[in-house]
């Protein structure tokens, strides 16, 4: 099943967001606690917080961030 096109930033800032927060959950994880048992249940923890910051942090900031990349990057070359 495929999401409507008029839904393609939810569903970036969805993918981007879990990704981030999945990988600085097990990295912090890692650090604070160490690798031993029960370190899955420690990340997906970390996780179940850490999910819904970012997603609402990638859904306010992300026109932030395209305005300053409009102000940081050259256009491409006209054709």
């Amino acid at each position: 099943m495929k999401l409507p096109h008029k839904l393609t930033g939810i569903a970036f800032a969805a993918y981007m967001a879990g990704i981030i927060a999945f990988v600085v959950s097990a990295a912090l994880t890692l650090i604070n606690t160490g690798l031993g048992a029960g370190y899955l249940a420690r990340v997906l923890h970390g996780y179940a917080v850490a999910f819904p910051v970012a997603f609402t942090c990638v859904l306010v900031f992300r026109p932030v961030v395209l305005f300053l990349v409009k102000k940081t990057v050259h256009p491409p070359p006209s054709a």
